[in-house]
């Protein structure tokens, strides 16, 4: 569907033409000579990305639970349980009137002809080879001897109701995998893969990976690593009692594991999407949190068309700039949102200063007008229709709260934004 032509977007023209990713007729991305990346639509016309994710019926992120929330039950008693067309014209209507433009993943299937482009999440992380859960990493093992057939299964299904769309920008690969990217206070990706159990594919990977760079003995990595290494065991119990290594050798092994993990990942992903739906971009895997320039090294074109990544608000400049200089990539701001812990449990003065909403509302504006200004920032999706069933406005996450009433605190500042987002992008690119 044909949208409008903003005044204050530039002309397909201005692009420099070796930037531009994805296929003509439908959605691509580039960069101008002025050196802004925009989304560019199946007319050519040049456009910033503002969704809303899980705008569903069950008001969560992810499928329907086996048990309907508040939420859920709120909307029921408002347009019935077996009525999807009137929650899908509700919702619309507040969509358009808040001029968002696009519908992130987890959409009700019922809000897909509504004038709204679409994204989706393909979760091969579910593919169905074992998934490595320890410490903060969530992936799935790459290493496995069914890793290949897996994905492509998932991108079959995956893709099937997309293929041939022009309402379709693309799909993320995963929604906030962990990558275990090295810290002082937990183990790394590699420690956690040599801390497995034997019955996964990454386990055998990683202690070959080890051993075929320092002689193929224990006694040699005990050297280079600097580290007491009698035996593999060692490893195990150390990852178990989540004391990291850290040593300047395991670091420099470390970080080459890393590179070869994420790219058996992104280009595998990226083979199998591209072998079933050629034409829709691929946005990236929603990085929860930086993940280190080893990994960072692989998320990039051709096998990635845009990098997406999660945070809150008052992260958002640093992180931009730690994913801009570490790639050059266009990005794309998911699962934005301005309330978390740190705003809910946050002290304030009972005699002056501002109070902890006031807080939020100033750093979620300041972050959403430098994200419609970054160069390298294409879109921004906001992280949650609905509020979690925990949380207690005005510190809820979502637009509309549990029981279906808009989320002022939050909507009225969107709307703004979303208003104002290409003029300052335009005024961003002539200063």
């Amino acid at each position: 569907m044909a949208k409008p032509r903003d005044a204050q977007a530039p002309d397909l023209s201005s692009f420099r033409p070796e930037t531009l990713r994805g296929r003509e007729g439908f959605f691509r991305v580039g960069q101008t000579a002025a050196g802004q990346w925009w989304f560019v639509d199946p007319h050519d016309q040049p456009f910033f990305v503002k969704a809303v994710a899980a705008v569903n019926r069950h008001g969560r992120a992810g499928p329907p639970p086996e048990h309907r929330g508040a939420y859920a039950l709120a909307v029921d008693n408002t347009h019935g349980r077996d009525d999807a067309s009137g929650f899908a014209r509700a919702a619309l209507s507040r969509l358009h009137s808040w001029k968002v433009n696009t519908l992130g993943p987890w959409a009700d299937p019922s809000l897909a002809t509504g004038g709204l482009y679409a994204t989706s999440v393909v979760d091969f992380r579910g593919a169905g080879v074992p998934v490595i859960r320890r410490h903060g990493v969530h992936l799935p093992d790459v290493f496995d001897p069914g890793w290949l057939a897996a994905c492509d299964a998932r991108a079959i299904a995956a893709t099937a109701s997309w293929v041939g769309r022009e309402d379709f920008v693309g799909y993320y690969t995963d929604d906030a995998p962990g990558w275990g990217e090295p810290h002082a206070d937990r183990p790394s990706l590699l420690q956690i893969c040599l801390g497995l159990e034997p019955g996964f594919a990454a386990y055998h990977a990683a202690w070959e990976f080890v051993l075929a760079s320092h002689g193929g003995d224990l006694a040699s990595l005990a050297r280079e690593w600097n580290i007491d290494l009698p035996n593999r065991e060692v490893i195990r119990q150390r990852t178990l009692a989540e004391r990291p290594l850290a040593t300047a050798g395991y670091l420099r092994d470390e970080a080459r594991f890393a590179r070869e993990f994420a790219h058996r990942y992104f280009t595998t992903t990226a083979d199998a999407l591209r072998r079933h739906d050629p034409d829709h971009l691929i946005l990236g895997c929603r990085f929860a949190r930086p993940p280190g320039q080893a990994v960072l090294d692989e998320c990039v074109y051709p096998q990635v068309d845009v990098l997406s990544w999660q945070c809150h608000a008052s992260e958002f400049e640093l992180q931009a700039k730690t994913y801009t200089e570490a790639t050059g990539m266009p990005l794309l701001l998911a699962a934005c949102g301005l309330s978390n812990e740190r705003f809910r449990t946050a002290s304030f003065s009972d005699h002056t200063g501002p109070t902890r909403i006031e807080r939020m509302l100033r750093d979620g504006r300041r972050a959403l007008t430098t994200a419609c200004g970054h160069p390298a920032v294409a879109g921004y999706e906001w992280a949650r229709w609905a509020d979690e069933l925990d949380e207690v406005p005005p510190f809820g996450s979502g637009l509309v709260h549990v029981d279906d009433r808009e989320a002022l605190e939050h909507v009225e500042l969107i709307v703004q934004i979303n208003a104002r987002a290409e003029r300052l992008r335009w005024k961003a690119a002539k200063a």
